[in-house]
């Protein structure tokens, strides 16, 4: 059976990476909080990184405008999609 995401709010990760700063053992957060230490090392890096949790914030300006790129390249798909089939419906019909 497959474990449901849980998400957690940006105080509590900054409180658990600060617990750890402060010397708290890893096991002793992992029991006491009921997250995975896989989780506590991601916080760390993305805090480390940026001083945020969030993706966007920790993604370079390469990264974010390779992201945005491909949003609009999807976007103009989709359009050219609509325009191909508007130009069979409007090819179809006897004037």
């Amino acid at each position: 059976m497959k474990k449901a995401n849980k998400s957690y709010t940006e105080e509590f990760k900054r409180q658990i990476v600060e617990l750890r700063k402060s010397g708290r053992k890893m096991s002793d957060i992992t029991k006491e909080y009921g997250i995975t230490k896989t989780t506590v090392y991601n916080w760390e890096n993305q805090y480390a990184i940026s001083g945020k949790f969030g993706v966007a914030e920790n993604m370079s300006e390469t990264e974010k405008e390779n992201r945005a790129l491909k949003k609009e390249v999807k976007h103009l798909r989709m359009e050219n999609d609509i325009l191909k089939q508007a130009a069979l419906i409007l090819g179809r019909k006897d004037v």
